[in-house]
């Protein structure tokens, strides 16, 4: 029988245990297991924290370049490349592409276009003011150059490429770097590589973990550094992005996928169980189940339990939700809308009758899901938001990725000297006060005017 925690709010203090479970969704650099204990030794020949281990890398990778690149990949990844291996040729590209399975292709360019639609509707527009005297302009500009992580330990994840390249093409990015680790889930997977080569990615490099954010930031031999850094990766990657944050901008500092999904009444146990065990399956995935129906609670276990048993992913499954979720029994509605609120998750889904009605009570989530007919795999695949969402609790400040966030925004000011003579009293007295009066002076020439 699944052994997961429950958390009944009538009986215990509810805080603690929130507390608790937030601790253990959140992404801890000093917490490894006692096997990645004894690969740090073996790679490192000491027994390094994780945040350790990645300052040691970046600082490699920065200092020494391309051969600290190709010598991490060797020693973490055992993969034997050199300058001219470690990107993916053209050749090989469009190999990828000619053998993709034309239903594949097909769906990729279907889901391209949902997301395209969507991110062009959000896409921020410049904005232009006109005020006594003069004009003030919002500008917007695509950064220059994006690097995009895609994971490839366990499985393939095209999706990713998608949801991170495409919302970058609509705001006009114009240098898209794509890094995924040299496996057969990574830059050596036919169907990843065939996703770049739709979506027009010509550089894709065989690289993954610190040493390919390293390499993004800094900048090696072959390999031009990126303004920006987004996508997601393991806790090597999350740390990696934390620490060459400043010299790049990123995306966020990811820990594990999350969901909590709210049920009454009216939500199916089997539609629920499979979207508890869909973020579980990620290992490490967290799941949190909310209700004020025990009984609804109960035949939701009870469902997890027998689903569990028949998927190909099913024991990874239940040691995250063993690990990491848990099933909330709440008071009433009131507090399980609060409690999914404190939690802040990467994804909520209200799978209740009056979903819409709940989600004005929530402020705070990475994406919500409305209705039984919405799980969050649409949102992860197909729907057009992107899949790269806040995690841990962030989303009480962060938001998911979007085509806004790989624009820059400036702003244009112009005033004749009528306009100016308007605003001068007021900068003149603030530069006072302050005592620049250098600022004060600046414009207290203009308003002699020419002589």
């Amino acid at each position: 029988m699944l052994s997961i925690r429950r958390i009944d709010s009538r009986r215990e203090d509810i805080r603690a245990a929130m507390n608790e479970l937030r601790q253990r969704l959140s992404p801890e650099g000093n917490v490894v297991s006692e096997a990645g204990r004894r690969r740090t030794v073996e790679v490192f020949g000491e027994p390094l924290s994780p945040v350790e281990v990645v300052q040691r890398i970046c600082h490699d990778v920065k200092t020494v370049g391309l051969p600290a690149l190709l010598d991490y990949s060797a020693r973490i990844d055992h993969a034997t490349l050199t300058a001219e291996t470690i990107r993916v040729s053209q050749q090989e590209l469009e190999e990828a592409h000619a053998r993709a399975d034309a239903g594949f292709l097909a769906t990729i360019r279907s889901i391209r276009q949902r997301i395209w639609n969507f991110q062009e509707a959000i896409l921020h527009k410049d904005i232009r003011i006109e005020v006594p005297g003069g004009s003030l302009v919002e500008r917007y500009r695509p950064l220059d150059r994006v690097g995009l992580c895609v994971p490839g330990g366990a499985a393939a994840y095209p999706s990713t490429v998608l949801m991170t390249a495409v919302p970058a093409q609509v705001a006009g990015v114009k240098g898209l770097a794509l890094v995924a680790p040299p496996t057969k889930f990574g830059a050596y997977n036919p169907d990843l590589l065939a996703t770049c080569r739709e979506l027009g990615i010509q550089e894709v490099y065989r690289v993954g973990g610190a040493q390919a954010v390293a390499a993004l930031a800094y900048g090696v031999e072959g390999i031009p550094r990126v303004d920006k850094i987004v996508g997601p990766g393991n806790l090597f990657v999350a740390l990696a992005k934390k620490y060459v944050y400043g010299d790049v901008d990123i995306d966020s500092i990811a820990g594990p996928s999350e969901v909590v999904v709210i049920v009454d009444h009216s939500t199916r146990a089997d539609y629920t169980a499979l979207d508890l065990i869909a973020q579980a399956e990620h290992a490490p995935g967290a799941s949190v189940l909310i209700g004020w129906d025990e009984n609804v609670l109960d035949k939701t276990v009870e469902e997890l339990d027998r689903q569990l048993a028949h998927l190909e992913r099913g024991k990874l499954a239940r040691q995250s939700l063993e690990e990491f979720g848990a099933v909330i029994l709440a008071r009433d509605v009131e507090e399980a809308c609060a409690l999914a609120d404190e939690i802040a998750p990467e994804h909520l889904h209200i799978a209740t009758e009056n979903a819409s009605a709940l989600a004005e009570k929530i402020l705070h989530a990475g994406a919500i899901f409305l209705g039984n007919y919405t799980p969050v795999a649409l949102g992860d695949y197909a729907a057009g938001p992107s899949h790269v969402l806040p995690t841990s609790g962030t989303a009480r400040f962060a938001s998911g990725l979007s085509s806004n966030d790989f624009l820059r925004a400036g702003s244009i000011l112009h005033f004749t000297q009528e306009g100016l003579m308007q605003l001068a009293p007021d900068v003149r007295m603030l530069a006072t006060k302050e005592g620049l009066t250098g600022h004060r002076a600046s414009v207290e020439v203009r308003m002699r005017g020419e002589g």
